[in-house]
């Protein structure tokens, strides 16, 4: 570069570093070196967006500042500040044509590490310098990892440490003593850009304060303030390749997955094997001649070239689906399923026919169902799920099937409280374990034994119920009387509210909890004793009073036994329905002339 001696550089060969190498080692031979301001601006937009590349770049440019003043060096910034607009369509050419306009009016050498970039000033008669990127045969952090390391952990100012076994079995080893200094690792996160920008198939998500790259089979995973509280590095890699039979399928579920299973789910813990498996199944249909596609972000499922593995598309997975349908795959593995989008999208592409194996964080295969209720309508769940398979110690250790049917729930007797619900069964032994449905208002999950299952309605009863009463009196009790009612005391003075005209507070009650539900008082006062009439009229029974109990609260028994309490109105009478339970008892008492008495409560 002896010849030139005015340099301009271009965003690429900064972010390369290969300058402040060149000026330290006494290579570059020049007296001025000219960055364009928008080349400036455009490392601040990306480091604004937390893109690795910004952050590494605005770091050299500082470097070769310190360079150049130490060397004698001239450095100038000169040219145009881009617009908001420029920096939007940097990708399309928009800030290179502006760093060549430097180059032009200042009669500079262009130096430049894009291929494309030299070609186009060469094309406009500008004179171009291009330095290919050195391709780096490995890479810093490799040298910590061997075939044991599941993951390998590096934080500014912290030892290497390095998760070493298989899933489910592994420990924690320090694999270097000496802290990691900031500037080593901003050196390794130059190399994994670089190594991105230049491997075929890497791809990158970039969110404020931290950086996911997939590179070969290493998934990188870059952290940096304001997110984390010091820059960290992450390297996770599979330490497994498995097949379907290395998982000792039984015959039986085997016969399932090559037959019936089309929405399947894969759950388990961080760390459990969930993606190894969810591997082997892609492998296991490529086999049976089916045409299998993959949904990651990102992509670092371990399958064969024949699986095309996709990513959200512009950001999407919805805009990924609408094209993969068109290609019409017979299977798609969707890794890992975390967002509602992607919860929706499973279920959209599941009920449009196609094959779903899902992958999904929970602590149990409980769990992995519950994150669908509330996302889809709970009468789809079986349209859309049909087999949940739960790994830990990267071992299948549950399988459960499920099935929409409409019956009564178990522990409840009387027909009428039949409704649909879902059966999850353990699929090996057919044993039914679970129950979904609609209790209330509230979509439930129900153990079923002869034990916890009456334990559980019992529970969901009592709670369902004291959220209501208790809007009436605060210190509402709740008896459950048998599988399907329960006893409610109150206040007195509470009563007449809770019941309703003619009953159709707590009838309304009933209807929505599928239970019988009886009224008493909570506290029993054997008030005076009143005279009373009752009479018949149409469909009603009227209790007729003497004066002096208009507007009070009295309580009605029959053989003893408390039946209900309500407040007498201005005619000095209380009409009751014939058809209400209250109505029933009470015309029952005086077909067989059973003992009805009224007391005045006392307050």
């Amino acid at each position: 570069m002896d010849d030139d001696n005015r340099l301009v550089l271009d965003t690429s060969i900064i972010i390369d570093g290969k300058i402040s190498k060149m000026i330290e080692n006494d290579e570059l031979g020049v007296y001025e070196l000219i960055i364009p301001i928008a080349v400036l601006d455009e490392l601040q937009a990306q480091a604004s967006l937390s893109r690795e590349q910004g952050f590494i770049g605005l770091n050299e440019v500082k470097r070769i500042r310190e360079l150049c003043s130490s060397k004698g060096i001239m450095l100038r910034f000169e040219g145009e500040r881009p617009s908001i607009d420029d920096i939007k369509l940097a990708r399309h050419g928009r800030i290179d044509a502006l760093i060549k306009d430097v180059a032009k009016r200042e009669n500079a050498l262009l130096v430049t590490a894009d291929y494309v970039q030299a070609l186009v000033a060469e094309a406009e008669g500008i004179k171009v310098r291009y330095i290919r990127k050195d391709v780096k045969v490995s890479l810093s952090f490799e040298r910590y990892i061997d075939e044991q390391t599941m993951s390998l952990h590096m934080i500014e100012g912290v030892s290497i440490f390095a998760k070493k076994g298989r899933p489910g079995v592994f420990e924690l080893v320090k694999v270097r003593d000496e802290p990691c200094t900031h500037a080593e690792l901003m050196n390794m996160i130059r190399e994994i850009s670089d190594a991105a920008r230049l491997t075929p198939g890497a791809n990158e998500i970039s969110m404020n304060g931290a950086t996911v790259i997939q590179l070969g089979n290493y998934r990188i995973a870059i952290t940096r303030p304001p997110f984390s509280d010091k820059l960290e590095i992450t390297v996770v890699r599979p330490t497994v390749r498995l097949t379907l039979d290395d998982y000792r399928v039984s015959k039986r579920l085997m016969e399932r997955l090559k037959s019936k299973a089309e929405g399947i789910l894969i759950a388990g813990p961080p760390g459990s094997g969930k993606s190894t498996l969810a591997s082997s199944l892609a492998e296991f249909y490529m086999q049976q001649g089916k045409i299998v596609k993959t949904f990651e972000s990102p992509r670092d499922l371990q399958v064969s070239d024949a699986v095309t593995q996709y990513a959200p598309l512009e950001g999407s997975f919805k805009k990924a689906a609408e094209i993969l349908l068109l290609v019409r795959p017979d299977y798609t593995i969707f890794d890992e399923v975390r967002k509602s989008e992607d919860f929706e999208v499973f279920a959209d592409m599941r009920l449009a026919g196609v094959g779903m194996v899902g992958v999904v964080h929970a602590s149990s295969p409980l769990d992995a169902i519950q994150r669908f209720i509330g996302r889809v309508e709970l009468g789809m769940i079986p349209h859309i799920l049909d087999t949940i398979i739960f790994v830990n110690a990267g071992a299948i250790v549950k399988v459960y099937e499920l099935k929409l049917t409409v019956r009564v729930p178990t522990g409840m007797v009387e027909q009428d409280l039949a409704r649909p619900l879902i059966e999850v069964r353990d699929f090996e032994s057919g044993r039914l374990e679970y129950e979904i449905y609609t209790f209330g208002e509230e979509n439930v999950i129900v153990p079923v034994d002869a034990e916890s299952s009456h334990d559980g309605i019992k529970r969901l009863a009592e709670e369902r119920i004291l959220d209501v009463v208790r809007r009436f009196d605060k210190s509402a009790e709740v008896k459950i009387t048998g599988s399907n009612s329960v006893l409610v005391r109150v206040d007195n003075s509470v009563i007449p509210l809770l019941i309703g005209k003619g009953g159709s507070t707590v009838k309304e009650l009933e209807r929505m909890l599928g239970i019988s539900i009886d009224v008493e008082p909570r506290i029993r006062s054997m008030g005076e004793s009143v005279k009373f009439d009752i009479s018949e009229q149409g469909n009603s029974l009227y209790i007729t009073f003497k004066d002096g109990v208009v507007n009070k609260s009295v309580d009605v028994y029959v053989n003893d036994q408390y039946l209900f309490s309500a407040t007498v109105g201005k005619k000095s009478r209380m009409k009751i329905s014939k058809n209400s339970d209250i109505g029933k008892r009470l015309l029952q008492a005086l077909l067989t002339n059973g003992r009805i008495s009224v007391l005045v409560a006392q307050k």
